[in-house]
C-alpha cells in the first residue's frame, strides 16, 4: 500500500536506555531507517549547524525536554526560529506530563507531545505508530 520513503530520524535523547528502546523499536518498525543520536542540547545545535554545510535535515525530530547542557525547550525554540528548519517535525517524547510542560512545547512549536511510556511493549509500539505516521503516511514538503 505504501511506497518506500527513506526515513531519517534525528533522536535528542540523553538516556542510553531510552535511546536503546527507541532505537530498536524504529529498526523494528524499518531496519532501513536512519537513526542519529545528540545526547545533549548542545550536540543538537551541533546538527543543526551541519544541515547549514549540506547535511540533509532528518525527516522527524524525536526531542526530549529535560537534557543537559542545553534544555530541550531551548532546542526547540533555536530551531523553530530558524527560517529553513521552523517546518521540520518535532515530536516531543518526555516523562513529563506537567501542563505547563505541554503547552510551553507546543507554544514553541513542536507538533506533537508523545509520554515515554512506563510499559515497554506499550512505548514501543507507541514508537513505532510514530514512525509510521511520520515517515509513511506524512506527506512531507519538496
Amino acid at each position: 500500500m505504501f511506497d518506500h520513503i527513506d526515513c531519517n530520524i534525528l533522536l535528542i535523547e540523553d538516556n542510553a536506555m531510552d535511546v536503546d528502546l527507541i532505537r530498536h523499536a524504529l529498526l523494528k518498525a524499518d531496519a532501513s531507517i536512519e537513526i542519529n543520536v545528540a545526547r545533549d542540547g548542545e550536540a543538537a545545535l551541533a546538527f543543526f549547524k551541519s544541515w547549514q554545510e549540506g547535511v540533509p535535515a532528518p525527516s522527524v525530530i524525536l526531542l526530549d525536554l529535560k537534557l543537559p547542557k542545553i534544555s530541550g525547550f531551548d532546542v526547540l525554540k533555536t530551531l523553530k526560529s530558524h527560517p529553513s528548519y521552523r517546518g521540520l517535525p518535532v515530536v516531543v517524547v518526555t516523562s513529563s506530563s506537567d501542563p505547563a510542560d505541554i503547552h510551553k512545547a507546543y507554544t514553541l512549536g513542536a507538533n506533537s507531545h508523545i509520554l515515554k511510556a512506563i510499559d515497554y511493549d506499550q512505548f514501543a509500539r507507541a514508537i513505532q505508530l510514530l514512525q509510521r505516521y511520520w515517515c509513511r503516511l506524512n506527506v512531507r514538503p519538496q
